[in-house]
Order: C-alpha cells, then structure tokens, then sequence
C-alpha cells in the first residue's frame, strides 16, 4: 500500500481544510462546537427546515441565499448544495463530531430526525409510514403548488390551460389529504416530519387560488399545526431582503424562472 509522504502537520491542514470548504464560513478551532448553518430564503421548503430546528430547540445561524440575486450559483454555496437550491445545512457537529453538509429539505428533515431521535420514527415500520407521506409532498404537494402559483401569478400570459390544469391537481392532492386524515390527526398517525414538510405549503393553499372550504379534515389538522409554537416561530424567521425583491423586474424573472445548464 502506497503511503503519502506529506508531514503530519501538512496532512492535519489539509484536512482542516477539507472540514471548512463545505462552508461559507471560517471554522472555529476544534473542540468548540457550533451552530448549525441554515442556508435559507423564506419560502415553504425554506420553513421546513426552521420549523424542524425549532421544534428540537436546536442551535443556527440562518445565512441569507438571495435566489433574487444569484446568491444560489455561488462557488461556496455550489459546495453545498449542487442543484443550487436552498435549504441547505451545514452540521459542524455531525456525524463522529465531523462536519457534514445536507442538500435538498427531504434529506435535511429525515437527517435532523435521525440525530435528534424525534418526530421521526426508529422502527421500520413507522419510518416508512413517514417516509411515504415526505416524499409525497416532496414530488406532489410542493411542485405541483408551485406550479399552480407560478402561471396563476406570475406567468408572464395567463393561460387558462395551465391555471385549470394545475388548479384541478391541487384539488386531487387536497381531496388526498383530506381523505388520509379522516381517521387520524397527523399523516402519520403522529406528528412528524411528514406535517413539518407539508403545513408550509398547505399554509398558502388560499393564496395560490385554493378553495379549501371541502376540505374540512385538512382545515383541522392544518390549524393544529399552525397553532405549535415552534411552527409559529419557525415560519416567523425574516429575510428583510426578501421584501424587497421586485417579480416585475425583467432581471429577476430571469433568474428565477429562466436558468439553463451552468
């Protein structure tokens, strides 16, 4: 087996440094434990993942990614989170006490229960009873939200196609909803990160155009969530810049809405 001939001290700089790339911020020494880094904007996938942080009481520092401003396509945040999306962490504190960077809200949310022990179930069965609602919202509730809003809202010509088409989908994923709570108060069974993952969304279900006045069950477990305080706090986190942003403005659209291959 080949064996490097770098010095100690070269090896342990080096591997300071890989430790501290995956951040936008300078390391601490060792031995000092830090906040988790929360790379944020406030929208529903960004609520997920402070809801979850306040829920655990767990410590943060929420770093602004101004998707407005390219802020996304960052090297350092590129580092992080590939898909140049947010949310994404940084857990200085993670596994073996070594730092570890997460991507994409689902994968933060199931990584936080694992190391916390809550609100996400340690057997098999319960796991997937959570998993399957997650991922549910994760290729359902969210995009198709998001769609529904973006040609109610913004799209630049409204197309009644498109705002029929995607209002119906939200209308059969809320009678999913609505139908999956009839007989039980969270989606699964217990309140987990299958709720933290949805009431964001759900949150601007009328926003978007939604009629939830048939969807009663919905209605119910919806103000059961809102009403955690935890979840209060968690949507309550600010980014002043983001009352700022302009969606009239020809540069934004651009980067919002419009992004090809880097």
């Amino acid at each position: 087996m080949a064996r490097s001939t770098a010095k100690p001290s070269q090896k342990n700089a080096r591997a300071r440094k890989a430790r501290a790339s995956t951040s936008l911020e300078p390391a601490r020494p060792a031995g000092k434990k830090r906040a988790i880094d929360l790379y944020y904007w406030p929208t529903p996938n960004g609520w997920k993942i402070t809801i979850m942080l306040e829920e655990r009481s767990l410590p943060y520092t929420m770093i602004p990614v101004d998707i407005s401003k390219c802020d996304q396509f960052k090297p350092q945040f590129l580092a992080i989170s590939p898909n140049n999306r947010m949310p994404a962490i940084v857990d200085h504190d993670g596994p073996n006490g070594r730092p570890i960077s997460i991507f994409e809200s689902g994968a933060i949310l199931q990584y936080l229960g694992r190391k916390t022990g809550k609100f996400y179930p340690r057997d098999e069965r319960g796991r997937v009873e959570v998993d399957q609602w997650l991922f549910w919202q994760m290729a359902n509730l969210g995009p198709k939200a998001g769609e529904a809003n973006h040609f109610r809202n913004y799209a630049p010509e409204k197309l009644p196609y498109a705002i029929e088409r995607f209002s119906n989908e939200m209308n059969r994923i809320y009678g999913v909803m609505n139908t999956r709570l009839k007989d039980r108060e969270f989606l699964a069974g217990n309140y987990s990160i299958a709720d933290i993952a949805c009431v964001g969304w759900a949150s601007r279900a009328e926003r978007h155009g939604h009629d939830m006045s048939g969807f009663p069950n919905v209605r119910r477990w919806l103000e059961a969530v809102l009403a955690r305080p935890a979840v209060k706090r968690g949507l309550s986190v600010k980014v002043e810049a983001a009352f700022h942003v302009d969606m009239k403005d020809p540069k934004v659209r651009a980067i919002l809405f419009n992004q090809k291959a880097r």
